[in-house]
């Protein structure tokens, strides 16, 4: 599966690094995920969950926090509401490249962070939790022997998970302001909780919390055995298994499409590089989403179709389509058509028929199988369909290309 690795601002002006799980083929939904306290997004409990919803079609965006991981900034002077921005800021990213996550997965901490941040990503449907705490200042239970150090001495350095962390006042402040119940109450969308009832780290009357200050669509699933961090494979693959199906149910996104217009507008191509290799992008046209690459003869790893390829299968699907759209009007008994195609450059002095003379020219050929019982005439005529196909126009017509940098 495609993976793609890049950074964006975060909501204090550091760069944070991010990585997108891409489906094989189209992505049907895109997700944000949180990861845990102190984890980061290549944990094993956020990269696992990642790649399983990516192989079952949902993209999902993972990142690390300020100072955490590969982004920039200090992780001391960050905060829980610090984080609930940035999480804002991932999904304002993600809608302005690929398409607003639907989906927020959030995992211990980072289940807090989601629930918090939902109102502010209008685009959720559906909001997962996992380990979550009901209150974020469950945090400071990690450290409860710091605390008193922390507030006398305005900071502290903490062992989390056996690595230091310095903790301010100014957390231990911001997560004592928080208070989650009243963004649970006014969530007005679908919830799914998941926990461990042997959780403890998180104990399990934070899920019982949650769940009943939730109201409907609102859903329970036990991890049961599992620990916090869901360190064994078997116990992330099945929570990815259980939110792929859950969340089906709350995210359509053919008939989202349809209800809203989006499948009758002018639909936009984004490419973007994933610098998976020297070439590699990813071709995103609405739902669907393509590799290009180029052949390993030119330096490329050939994960995708080539620039040219896109522009043959182009004509050429456009040209079977325009001679089935005549055929099926005209009731041709044509059954199938084939067009195979190629490109190459050829001396111009050997174009008889061209206005240029000199130089190189570029030179498609396309070559049309029709099968079915046509007759002479039938073929002739559907030879000449093919050459009104809306891309042959374009291509043999004069073409304005407008070019500007992104606001």
């Amino acid at each position: 599966m495609p993976t793609e690795r890049f950074q964006f601002q975060g909501s204090e002006g550091h760069q944070l690094a991010a990585t997108l799980d891409m489906p094989d083929g189209p992505a049907h939904a895109y997700a944000l995920f949180a990861h845990c306290f102190t984890c980061g997004k290549d944990g094993l409990a956020a990269k696992r969950i990642a790649v399983a919803l990516a192989a079952r079609g949902i993209a999902v965006l993972r990142f690390d926090f300020t100072g955490l991981g590969s982004s920039e900034g200090d992780f001391a002077n960050s905060s829980f509401s610090s984080n609930v921005a940035d999480l804002v800021q991932a999904a304002d990213h993600l809608r302005k490249t690929y398409a607003a996550p639907a989906l927020l997965i959030g995992h211990s901490l980072g289940g807090a962070a989601v629930l918090a941040a939902a109102d502010r990503i209008p685009e959720a449907k559906a909001i997962v939790t996992i380990g979550a705490p009901s209150d974020p200042s469950h945090v400071t239970g990690m450290f409860s022997g710091s605390v008193e150090k922390i507030r006398r001495d305005g900071e502290a350095q903490v062992s989390l998970a056996g690595r230091p962390f310095t903790i301010k006042r100014a957390f231990l402040d911001d997560v004592a302001e928080h208070s989650l119940m009243g963004h649970i109450t006014n969530l007005h969308k679908a919830l799914l909780v998941m926990h461990a009832p042997t959780d403890d780290t998180v104990g399990i009357d934070n899920a019982t919390r949650i769940f009943v200050a939730a109201k409907h669509p609102k859903s329970f699933v036990s991890l049961s055995g599992a620990d916090h961090l869901l360190s064994d494979r078997r116990d992330s693959d099945y929570a990815a298994d259980v939110i792929a199906a859950w969340v089906s149910r709350y995210l359509d996104v053919n008939k989202s499409q349809k209800e809203s217009g989006e499948s009758e507008a002018p639909r936009e191509v984004v490419v973007r590089e994933t610098r998976n290799g020297k070439f590699q992008q990813t071709v995103t046209v609405g739902s669907h989403q393509l590799l290009a690459d180029e052949p390993l003869a030119s330096d490329g790893d050939d994960s995708g179709l080539a620039p040219y390829d896109f522009l043959l299968a182009g004509l050429g699907a456009c040209t079977s389509m325009t001679m089935r759209l005549y055929a099926d009007r005209k009731s041709l008994p044509l059954e199938r058509t084939t067009v195979t195609l190629r490109h190459a450059k050829i001396h111009a002095e050997d174009c008889a028929e061209c206005e240029t003379k000199a130089g190189m020219l570029d030179q498609i050929e396309r070559v049309i199988t029709m099968e079915g019982p046509l007759d002479a005439e039938q073929r002739k005529k559907l030879m000449e369909i093919a050459d009104k196909c809306p891309v042959h126009r374009t291509l043999t017509s004069e073409v304005r290309i407008l070019s500007r940098p992104a606001d």
